[in-house]
């Protein structure tokens, strides 16, 4: 193989490279420059030199393999999982956690600033997980049968594929879903291509087999804390939270409103957030079965505008453009936007305050999802600009 240490054109297929990166993508990857053009490389930190292997080749950039680490940069660390670099579940074992928390952060900011047209400096420094392993209470394992070996490998997907890394333990996941792992593996499914659910229940709440909770329960507090925060600082007097799953967001700020509305798709999670608000005594507000994109009308009818919060915590799709244009013609005191996918929120946020229909105030990240390329935000989006805000590009 022929090796390159000079910048110049686009490399060939199987080249190994020396490179420098000076960032991490969102989705963990250390990127690169050749001249003009993007190396993408996983497990590579920015301050470092590194030997690559390109292993894919496109118009404007391409993918290596990292094979050594000439230079190694001050924030690289020991990974604490034998699977890391394998296994797809996890970007940055091999970054200190500080570090971690300020290249999620710059990612949300950056984010904000291409896709949103926000200004960067509205997003604050990533909340840290007390707790940067051990914390997942909910992870999919996955059956596959082993042809080469004969034997059936029961674990999580590959990075690079379709096939399952066999694995006994899972070091971000709480000590209790380790313990229903071994029970698996010593109760293995028939056969392969089953997926199983592993969960721990959240205390006090009732929780439908596939119904959505928060998996980390240790930064839990602090995404509530930030999300009552922001609803009290805008001093509304409603609450509607739609996508709301088991009523979570509702309930934990029924307290802080005079009255809510929650919106929910799922009948089974309905039901579950009846029982949720019943068990807390919440008896200020209702939960309505729907699509929330057509159940919305009879959530916004309940309450007036200008007293109004909506609390969005849609799929990482995000929200549907009528929803948000619907939104911006009813005009509430105040939109707070949960979301695990930076980018959809970005976008969805450039949507919210065009115009000046809405001022985003800030960005709070939390790292829900420690040691992964995954982190949670809270948006605190305000109706009408001109008053302090931040609307438009830095």
């Amino acid at each position: 193989m022929e090796f390159f240490t000079s910048l110049g054109d686009p490399p060939e297929l199987g080249a190994r490279l020396e490179l420098c990166p000076h960032d991490v993508g969102f989705g963990g990857e250390g990127v690169c420059r050749l001249g003009g053009f993007v190396v993408f490389v996983p497990g590579a930190i920015p301050g470092e030199k590194i030997l690559a292997e390109i292993t894919e080749i496109k118009k404007q950039f391409a993918r290596g393999r990292l094979i050594q680490v000439i230079d190694p940069s001050p924030d690289r660390t020991a990974p604490g999982c034998r699977h890391f670099g394998l296994c797809g579940g996890c970007q940055y074992q091999h970054i200190r956690y500080e570090r971690q928390l300020e290249i999620k952060r710059k990612q949300v900011a950056d984010l904000l600033q291409r896709i949103g047209k926000l200004p960067p400096r509205l997003v604050d420094p990533v909340v840290p997980c007390p707790q940067p392993y051990g914390y997942r209470n909910r992870i999919m394992i996955r059956s596959q049968w082993n042809k080469p070996e004969q034997r059936l490998n029961i674990g999580f997907l590959e990075g690079e594929s379709r096939l399952v890394v066999d694995v006994d333990s899972c070091p971000i996941a709480e000590p209790a879903l380790n313990a229903q792992i071994q029970h698996v593996r010593q109760h293995p499914p028939p056969k392969g291509g089953i997926k199983l659910v592993l969960r721990i229940p959240p205390e006090n709440w009732e929780v439908p087999k596939d119904s959505f909770f928060q998996n980390n329960f240790f930064l839990l507090p602090r995404l509530v804390e930030g999300v009552r925060g922001a609803l009290t600082s805008a001093g509304s007097r409603f609450l509607i939270d739609l996508f709301c799953g088991v009523g979570f967001f509702a309930i934990e700020l029924a307290e802080s409103v005079e009255a809510y509305c929650g919106v929910e798709l799922d009948r089974l999670a309905i039901r579950a957030a009846r029982l949720n608000a019943s068990r807390r005594n919440r008896q200020n507000g209702e939960f309505l079965e729907g699509r929330a994109e057509e159940v919305v009308e009879e959530a916004l009818g309940r309450f007036p505008p200008a007293d109004t919060t909506i609390i969005l915590d849609p799929p990482r799709t995000g929200c549907r453009p009528e929803m948000i244009e619907r939104l911006r013609q009813w005009g509430p005191r105040q939109v707070i936007y949960v979301s695990c996918h930076p980018a959809t929120l970005s976008r969805d946020l450039n949507s919210f305050c065009s115009d000046g229909v809405f001022d985003l105030r800030r960005v709070v990240p939390l790292d829900m999802f420690p040691q992964t390329q995954h982190v949670e935000c809270v948006a605190d989006l305000r109706s009408g600009a001109g008053d302090g805000g931040a609307t438009g590009a830095a």
